[in-house]
This record gives C-alpha cells, sequence and structure tokens, in this order.
C-alpha cells in the first residue's frame, strides 16, 4: 500500500499541503478553518465537524480529543489553543506572572522572553500549542476593563515587548516541542474605544492606524508571530473580521505575512446577530473568508454557512483552500503530523514544580514595581520599626493579586477553583516573612471593595494606632476588570476611601501599596501618604517583592509604562498627544498627570548629563548615535531606565509633541558614572504623511533623554536631517 504523500515527512511542506488538500472534501475544510470550545465532556463534535483546532481543554481530555482527530478519514492533528495570558493561566498551580501591564514597568526585553519561555515549557507537556498571546492593543481611555491585558500607551515600547515575548513562546522554532505559538492581538485598533467601553466602534482613520495601532503589529510580524487574532470592534463602519484593507492588503500583501488569522470568539457571528451587517451565517462566511481570515473562533454555525455558501455558487471551493492551505502548512511546519505533541502530564507536575520557574517569576515581580512617591520613609530602618500595622482589602487576597485570566478570575466558572493558596504570597504574607525579629505585625482587613461596608474600618484604625506605621493595600477587584467590564470611574471603589482618610487621621506614617489591574484616580489621602509603591496584579511572587522593597532588600527600579491621572476626566492622558490644542490645561484642573509615563522613583539617585550627539546631520538611512553620562549620586546601588524621545520639531501633517525611540537599562554602583552610547535608527524619525507614508522629513529634531517623559526631567539636544 502506497504511502500518502502527505505522510512523507521528507518531502516538502508546501507538497505535502497540496496533496492533502486535494484529497480532502469541502466539509473537510470547512471544519479545518474552524476552532471549536472544548469546554464540555461531549467531544463527538470532534468526529462529525473535524475542526482543526480546539481551545479551552486541559487535561487528559486533550488526549481523548487528538484521539478522535487521529481517527478521522485523513488523520488531521489537532491544533489546541488556550489562554496562557500572563502564565499558563488556567492550569492548577502553574507558575503565574505579573500581568502585562505590570511586567512591562521593569522595561526589560530579556525579561519578557524569559516569562513567555517558562509559560511555554509549563504549557507544551499539557498538550498546548497555542497561546493567545501577546496583547499589543494601545491604551487609549483608562476606564476600558482591558487595560491591564495590555503593555501601556505608548507604540514601540509595547513592539518591543511584544517581540520578545514571542521569541520566548515559539523558542528555537516552530518544530521546537516546548515551544507555543504565540498570537499577536487584537489586530487593530481595538482599544480605541468610546467612553472607554469595551468593543465600541473604534474612530479611526486608516493614517492613524499607521501612526500609533498598526506598528506593534508590523513588530510582531517582523519578530515571526504565526498567528494574528482579530479585535471585536469596527472602524468606519468595518468590522475587524470583515477589514480586507487590514488583514490582506495590509497584514498579507503589503508587509508579507505568512502565518495564520484568527478570529477572536465567534466573530463570525457576530457579524450576524451583534453588529449586524450580514444577514445570514452564509453571507457572514463569504465576507470572512474574503477578507482574509484563516481560522473562525467558536462560530459553531459557521459551518453549514461556508458549505451553503460554497453549495449555491457565491462562493468558491478555491477560496475556502487558501485558508486551508496556510493553517495545514502551519501544522506541517509544527511537525504535528509526526508528533502530535500529546500531553504528558507526569512531565507537566515535574515542569510546573520547578524551582527556576519560580525564580523568574520572583525577578519578574521585583522589576515591575514601581516607587511613585517616597519621603525618605522607605526603605524601613528595622531598628526604628517594633510593629506594622497591615490593612486593606487587597493585603491578603490571593486573586487580586493574580489579576484577571487566571483562575477564580471570570473566564472560567466558580466550579473551576482557583490556583493553590500556598502558590500566592500575598503582601501580608510577604510581611510577616521578612519583618525583623522582634517586630510585630497586625492585620485588618478594613473594608470591601465591591460594598459599601465600612464596619472592619474601626479594627483598621485600632491597629494603626497600636503600630508605628501603616501598609495599606488598596486597588480594584477582579468585578470591576477585564473583558466587558469597563468601569464609568477610575476611583477606588466600596469602602476604600474612607479606610484610607481614616488611616491618614491617625497621624502614623502610611505607605500604600496599590494592587490593581489599571492606573485608578488617588484621594487626597493617598496623595498625601509618605510613600506609595505602584504592584499593580503582581501574580504568585508579588508579596514578596512588596515586603523586599518596603524593608529596603530590593531597590525599586521600575518605570510607569502609562500614565495615572489626578482625575478620570483628564481622559486621554497619554503622554504622547498630537500638537494644537489652545492652552495647556483645562479651566479648572491641569491636564498634567499626577504620575507621568516613564516615571519610578528609587532608593538612590541619578544624575544625567553631557548629553551629546555624535554627528549633528543625518542624511537617509543613516542611524544617530547619542551618548549620555548617567551618574548614581545616592548611597545605594541601583538600576536606571534611560528613555530616548524624539521630536519633529516641524512636521508636513500633525504629529505628537514627542516619541519614545530608545530606552536602556544600566546598573550602576553608588557613587558609579557610565557614559552611554545609544543608536537611533533612520526609522526612529518617521512620521506619517498626509498620504498615509512613512516618511523622514528633512529638518530640525529634538532628542530628548531623561528619566521619564515629563519635559522638565529630559536633557535636549537637536540634529538635522538633510535632503
Amino acid at each position: 500500500m502506497t504511502t500518502a504523500a502527505y505522510r512523507n515527512p521528507l518531502l516538502p511542506v508546501e507538497a505535502r499541503a497540496a496533496d492533502l488538500l486535494a484529497r480532502m472534501t469541502l466539509e473537510e475544510k470547512v471544519g479545518q478553518i474552524m476552532m471549536s470550545d472544548a469546554r464540555g465532556d461531549d467531544l463527538s463534535f470532534i468526529t462529525k465537524f473535524q475542526p482543526g483546532s480546539i481551545l479551552h481543554i486541559l487535561g487528559p481530555k486533550v488526549g481523548r480529543a487528538m484521539d478522535l482527530a487521529a481517527q478521522t478519514r485523513l488523520s488531521i492533528p489537532l491544533l489546541v489553543g488556550e489562554d496562557a495570558i500572563h502564565g499558563h493561566s488556567f492550569w492548577p498551580g502553574a507558575t503565574i506572572f505579573p500581568t502585562q501591564l505590570a511586567l512591562a514597568s521593569a522595561w526589560h526585553p530579556g525579561l519578557m522572553e524569559q516569562v513567555a519561555r517558562v509559560t511555554a515549557e509549563e504549557m507544551a507537556h499539557t498538550g498546548i500549542h497555542w497561546t493567545f498571546s501577546p496583547v499589543l492593543c494601545l491604551t487609549r481611555d483608562l476606564r476600558w476593563g482591558r487595560v491591564g491585558e495590555t503593555f501601556g500607551e505608548d507604540p514601540y515600547l509595547i513592539g518591543e515587548l511584544g517581540a520578545a515575548m514571542i521569541r520566548g513562546y515559539q523558542g528555537r522554532g516552530l518544530d521546537d516541542p516546548t515551544a507555543v505559538l504565540a498570537t499577536a492581538k487584537h489586530y487593530a485598533g481595538y482599544s480605541e474605544t468610546q467612553g472607554g467601553r469595551d468593543a465600541s466602534e473604534a474612530d479611526l482613520t486608516p493614517r492613524k492606524l499607521r501612526s500609533y495601532f498598526l506598528p506593534p503589529f508590523e513588530r510582531a510580524a517582523r519578530a515571526g508571530a504565526m498567528t494574528f487574532m482579530t479585535g471585536y470592534q469596527s472602524i468606519d463602519g468595518v468590522p475587524s473580521t470583515a477589514n480586507r484593507w487590514l488583514l490582506t492588503e495590509v497584514l498579507k500583501k503589503e508587509w508579507g505575512y505568512q502565518g495564520v488569522v484568527v478570529t477572536d470568539w465567534d466573530n463570525v457571528g457576530r457579524l450576524v446577530y451583534e453588529q449586524k451587517v450580514c444577514a445570514t451565517y452564509a453571507e457572514a462566511a463569504i465576507v470572512a473568508i474574503r477578507s482574509g481570515n484563516d481560522i473562525m473562533m467558536v462560530t459553531p454555525k459557521f459551518f453549514g454557512g461556508a458549505v451553503e455558501a460554497v453549495r449555491s455558487g457565491r462562493l468558491a471551493e478555491s477560496e475556502i483552500d487558501e485558508p486551508c492551505r496556510r493553517l495545514l502548512t502551519l501544522k506541517f511546519r509544527m511537525g504535528l503530523f509526526e508528533n502530535p505533541r500529546r500531553p504528558d502530564l507526569a512531565r507537566a507536575a515535574v515542569e510546573i514544580a520547578r524551582a527556576d520557574h519560580r525564580a523568574v517569576n520572583l525577578a519578574a515581580a521585583r522589576e515591575s514595581l514601581v516607587l511613585l512617591q517616597n519621603n525618605g520613609l522607605l526603605p524601613l530602618d528595622p531598628a526604628k520599626v517594633r510593629s506594622i500595622a497591615v490593612v486593606g482589602p487587597n493585603a491578603d487576597d490571593d486573586l487580586s493579586q493574580l489579576g484577571d485570566w487566571s483562575l477564580g478570575s471570570s473566564q472560567h466558572p466558580p466550579e473551576a477553583g482557583k490556583h493553590p493558596r500556598e502558590r500566592t504570597t500575598t503582601v501580608l504574607d510577604g510581611i510577616r516573612a521578612l519583618a525583623p525579629a522582634g517586630c510585630q505585625v497586625r492585620y485588618a482587613r478594613g473594608c470591601s471593595i465591591t460594598d459599601d461596608d465600612q464596619s472592619g474600618i474601626s479594627a483598621a484604625i485600632a491597629a494603626a494606632q497600636a503600630s508605628d506605621l501603616v501598609v495599606a493595600v488598596v486597588g480594584d477587584h477582579l468585578n470591576f476588570i477585564g473583558e466587558t467590564l469597563s468601569t464609568a470611574t477610575l476611583e477606588l471603589m466600596g469602602g476604600q476611601q474612607a479606610l484610607l482618610t481614616a488611616l491618614a487621621l491617625t497621624g502614623r506614617p502610611l505607605v500604600v501599596v496599590l494592587v490593581n489591574s489599571k492606573p485608578l484616580v488617588l484621594p487626597p489621602s493617598a496623595r498625601s501618604a509618605s510613600a506609595i509603591i505602584e504592584a499593580f496584579n503582581p501574580g504568585m511572587e508579588g508579596g514578596r517583592a512588596v515586603a523586599e522593597a518596603i524593608f529596603g532588600q530590593l531597590n525599586p527600579s521600575g518605570k510607569l509604562t502609562i500614565s495615572i491621572p489626578v482625575h478620570v476626566g483628564q481622559q486621554p492622558v497619554f503622554y504622547s498627544q498630537v500638537r494644537g490644542q489652545h492652552g495647556d490645561r483645562y479651566a479648572d484642573l491641569t491636564q498634567e498627570p499626577l504620575f507621568s509615563f516613564g516615571h519610578g522613583l528609587s532608593y538612590t539617585k541619578y544624575r544625567y548629563s553631557n548629553l551629546h550627539i555624535e554627528s549633528p546631520q543625518l542624511t537617509r538611512n543613516q542611524a544617530a548615535w547619542l551618548s549620555v553620562e548617567v551618574g548614581n549620586i545616592g548611597a545605594r546601588d541601583g538600576d536606571e531606565i534611560i528613555q530616548v524621545y524624539v521630536c519633529d520639531v516641524v512636521t508636513s501633517a500633525t504629529w505628537v509633541n514627542k516619541a519614545l525611540k530608545a530606552f536602556v537599562r544600566v546598573s550602576l554602583r553608588s557613587g558609579e558614572k557610565q557614559t552611554v552610547r545609544i543608536s537611533l535608527p533612520w526609522e526612529a524619525f518617521q512620521i506619517v504623511d498626509r498620504e498615509g507614508r512613512e516618511v523622514v522629513e528633512p529638518g530640525d529634531f529634538e532628542i530628548l533623554v531623561g528619566p521619564s517623559s515629563r519635559d522638565d526631567d529630559l536633557l535636549k539636544a537637536t540634529l538635522r536631517v538633510v535632503e
């Protein structure tokens, strides 16, 4: 019996894909480009529809699903995906890292790559091939529920961190058995909301997309991300899943993208019942395929709609062939026909328990902490601290610390359980573990976030009055973050404002620790605190890292990648505003954020000096080189993040006041000074002109270097681009 050509691993991938495609029926092709929800116990849909991919399936069920796929006529292996967003999120006990917004605060691409590598290693042995990460959305309105899933507000930084995570997920290559496919999402403009509401119409022009929203995705495509996911929103009346310009003209043709495009959850169905731009599922199938989608995530009626569209002559079968070929090619490149990468649960248990994985998680939590303000109270002097009151609803809440997209959050029902409590070190746990001998630690929850019950505030006041200082851990709650869970305000909810006011009135020194998914508006009682630490959702090791910072075992080095406003009405408050408004403040309020993009303090001090541009003129396709001296003039060793911004002084179309184009981490001993040399590639000077072209225009450019995006923090030098 002759072996089918597609079964021969010695043949070129393209030949194998062509042979298999020629053997497939229309129904098999349609099934192959469907992704099915596998949460239920009944897996008979695999035999009936033969989907090419499935998601939301864990444990022994993965092996059962693979067996069913192997028993179909052509034995095409399954591609298995899961939402491993900041760790193998829904596998009990897996390493759960800080969320993306927290991780971004480290400004450390190498660390991002390590985080993704650990995640892939833990996923791969559970039989999962594909993670729906990283999120490359550009945060605009802080009320949006998914802000915590982003890397922040800057396109360049998002692209650099996203590319690093893609490298970590995809490992040595697609045939690496410890690699998982990365997903660049949500392509593109999903985060440009109206009123912060999730999946609302995005008011974006092609030029605005090219200027700010597309660059991180182009970076991801160049970095080798093998899957792109569409967003839920529409742009100028066109749902992203129906946007041929985005999916085909730009991504596949202009950028030469060879991977696959997957819709977000039931996006093809939403064309019919939500956005209502298609009357039938046959029409929706035609639109989705012709727009450039390759995999239709969880739209069961796509099967009948696509088959009907072909049988009625409205869609050519060859149009189904193209996405099917792309998916089959990916599976051949991954080697799934020879090794479907079945789950090895014994090996998975070993991988998840690895000490080096926990060490990477602790490093991520440490580097992600941002010291927002400090009047000198921190680090605490152990000789002067005999007792500490740890209060607040997030001081000992492991679920809030882990954040969204983890067991216990909204994506899975309560019966799915949560991660083992002993795997997470809360802030209370960390302070108790690291408090000096003889120091008494008192704890009072104080209040709730989800209601206005303030009955616990009296106990918190008593604990504070009996202690030398107070650490108040406040923030938000899983009920108010995530997909569909945007908020109308950014205020501290429940009884938290009353709690902080009461604590401030005790007169005890107050350290505020923020455990939150996104920037929140801080009341006067918090703004007047002796110190504020921003932890965001710091993962399983977050409490240890916070305690280390409080007691001085850790010198914080994180910097914000998102601006923290004074008031919710300042939206949008991101640093890179387009020039041209009248005035520089509201009539009743500043436009400046409370804490700006790039801000982050240390227990030492740094001094910037002698900014020098090596050549005052730049010609086409040259790189600009600059140097700056950075000295540690404080008493402690530390890490500093040097930020480089570019301002095009006069542009042919309106442009931003300044844009981040480079950053460097340096480690400096107390008293040490380094001259740091940095390159700015030609592309760093680009704008998008009125015709939507990426161009570098001749003229003067300001190079701004310093510790944050605030003008007062930046040294300035000028160079000229000549024809």
